[in-house]
């Protein structure tokens, strides 16, 4: 029953909402399989269920802990915490941990859940594209995809497949790719020994992210029509607002903006290495960031509809959940204890159970000299009432809330507490229900800055970055370094500032240069990743991972995707000897652990 149970669970026979217990299940039939006419059955029941398809594809992704954000937060150094809860503390850096895939391991449901219900998403978007093709149509024309509300329909169903396969991408190494044709071609049809549907062979990411790209393009064709259209125009954009809920109306040009966000932080994060990120269409980015969103893309949450952001609320909880470890928001101090720390052996830092204090003019840091004069001028209480922004990003934890435990290089006063408020009360009083940023205007500059610079374009890429490192894009929960701008734009120059005050001070930058237990002023490419780290803290899925491994960042010997999960693989008929992991370790995947990182790590 249990090979059954999962191969349902992967074609979308059985929407499962989770494996530890924490959801329901709902059945929903295969419209790719006997009862087809019973889910698509009318034009109404497709369109309320596409409709419905974003706030699942955000419940794979955001909507639970058991997943994979936790084990890569606290693997890129983003996050630290002592507990075994989703694996955190099984994946610190410095300790060759691997993703285990074994039979039953510890992190199957965790490791198991944006692999499922985003293939769930490809599927079932994919199935009413195809009952489109076939001639269902959502509007008045008598052929499929000519009026407004048919192409509608297709442009949003092909976002969604898109996000769906380029995020199994930027994790995985391999998955499907169900597409509403597949069923058509032999090759990419291999039909489940039980329900006989099509699973689609499993494609390398490269394979997959392509495919994701081809899907957002469909997306961004569709919404931009060339054909002449028929029938009610109004009936098509701008999307209904229960499909995406947010603040913003989505209209075709909107939408558009939105799709090509997030096809520029696919392109860009798919890489493995830095070798990898380099390669990266760096115009193709450039382009679709300069044609993206114009401020924070704001989603409308809600804790009993949905969509939601589970782990932004467990670290707005700072407790033994979370602390920022010092590795990367130390790169802002200017009182030298960053270098102190940096220039003690790994295994003695935090020792005598003292966290990191620095000091710097950073504003999205707490202010002052010491700890006292950073608690007075920052507690947490003083933004926690309903739609306000907080004073600073970070919070020096006032004494006696300290939570150390575990390897004291990941001991740290300092916790996320940027969206505090929406934790708190929401935008009327109610916690986690109302708007919050899912992709930042800030993220979106950077990436584009980070095109402009592989592509040489030195003064483009410096007046990006100095956007959040001066005075802010001006979004609501957005403050700013109040760093002062990077004049000399070039490769080599040191951010200003000198010696003492420059902002990031960066491992290896010291004299003499690669000695990584010394720091000395970054320069600009060190500029931008300082900005992108702290800007998108907790604001995208496993946003420092990402980064981190193209830009060769991440600890030595950090594994670099997950493997297909076990569940998949078993289904598929594969034996448990030929299952396999990703990183350190014999039998795992190769190529899959990272080298010695930028900084020495």
């Amino acid at each position: 029953m249990i090979h059954k149970f999962m191969r349902y669970a992967a074609v979308a026979s059985l929407v499962v909402l989770g494996l530890a217990g924490c959801e329901r299940n709902l059945a929903v039939d295969n419209p790719n399989a006997g009862n087809t006419g019973k889910v698509l059955g009318t034009p109404g029941d497709a369109e309320a269920l596409l409709g419905s398809y974003y706030k699942r594809w955000s419940s794979g992704v955001y909507g639970n802990t058991t997943d994979l954000e936790g084990m890569a937060n606290v693997m890129s150094l983003m996050n630290f915490s002592s507990l075994a809860n989703n694996c955190q503390n099984s994946h610190y850096p410095f300790t060759n941990a691997s993703n285990v895939n074994t039979l039953g391991n510890t992190c199957q449901g965790e490791q198991y859940r944006l692999y499922s219900v985003l293939e769930e998403v490809t599927r079932v978007t994919s199935n009413i594209v195809a009952a489109m093709d076939s001639g269902l149509t959502l509007g008045i024309s008598t052929v499929p995809a000519t009026d407004a509300r048919n192409l509608r329909a297709r442009s949003y169903a092909e976002f969604l497949r898109g996000i769906s396969l380029g995020y199994i991408a930027m994790m995985h190494d391999s998955a499907a790719i169900i597409s509403p044709t597949m069923g058509t071609s032999a090759a990419d049809c291999v039909a489940d020994p039980i329900t006989k549907v099509c699973t689609g062979a499993l494609r390398y990411y490269t394979e997959v992210r392509d495919s994701a790209l081809a899907a957002l393009q469909r997306a961004i064709d569709y919404a931009n029509p060339t054909v002449t259209l028929s029938g009610q125009l109004s009936d098509g954009f701008p999307l209904p607002s229960t499909w995406i809920p947010s603040p913003t109306s989505f209209t075709a040009a909107e939408f558009t903006k939105l799709i090509r966000s997030y096809r520029a932080r696919i392109r860009a994060n798919m890489a493995r290495t830095p070798a990898e990120r380099a390669a990266v269409d760096w115009a193709a980015v450039v382009a679709d960031a300069q044609g993206g969103i114009t401020a924070d893309n704001m989603i409308t949450t809600s804790t009993t509809l949905g969509p939601g952001n589970s782990w932004r609320d467990q670290y707005e909880a700072y407790s033994t959940w979370h602390q920022m470890p010092p590795f990367v928001i130390g790169m802002a101090d200017q009182s030298g204890a960053y270098a102190s720390w940096i220039g003690t052996p790994l295994g003695d830092r935090g020792a005598g159970n003292t966290g990191f204090i620095m000091v710097t003019t950073d504003k999205r840091f707490p202010q002052g000299a010491t700890r006292a004069a950073q608690n007075s001028d920052f507690a947490i209480n003083s933004c926690q009432n309903a739609k306000q922004a907080c004073k600073h990003y970070f919070v020096n934890r006032s004494a006696g809330n300290d939570v150390f435990s575990g390897p004291g290089w990941g001991w740290s006063n300092y916790d996320f507490v940027r969206f505090h408020s929406w934790d708190n009360k929401g935008d009327a009083g109610s916690g986690r229900n109302g708007d919050t940023p899912f992709f930042t205007l800030s993220e979106l500059n950077l990436l584009q800055a980070e095109g402009q610079y592989r592509l040489g374009n030195y003064a483009a890429a410096c007046a990006l970055v100095n956007i959040s490192r001066t005075n802010g894009s001006g979004g609501f929960y957005d403050l700013g370094g109040g760093l002062p701008a990077i004049t000399t734009c070039d490769a080599t120059t040191p951010v200003p500032g000198g010696a003492t005050n420059c902002i990031p001070k960066v491992p290896g930058f010291g004299t003499p240069a690669g000695d990584f237990t010394k720091v000395g002023c970054g320069n600009l490419w060190e500029a931008l990743k300082y900005e992108k780290r702290i800007e998108t803290a907790y604001t995208a899925y496993a946003n420092w991972y990402l980064d981190m491994r193209g830009w060769g960042d991440l600890p030595e010997n950090t594994a670099t995707f997950w493997a297909v999960p076990f569940q998949e693989l078993m289904a598929r008929g594969k034996s448990t000897t030929q299952l396999y992991g990703a990183g350190p370790g014999v039998g795992n995947a190769a190529n899959s652990v990272s080298g010695k990182s930028t900084y020495g790590w």
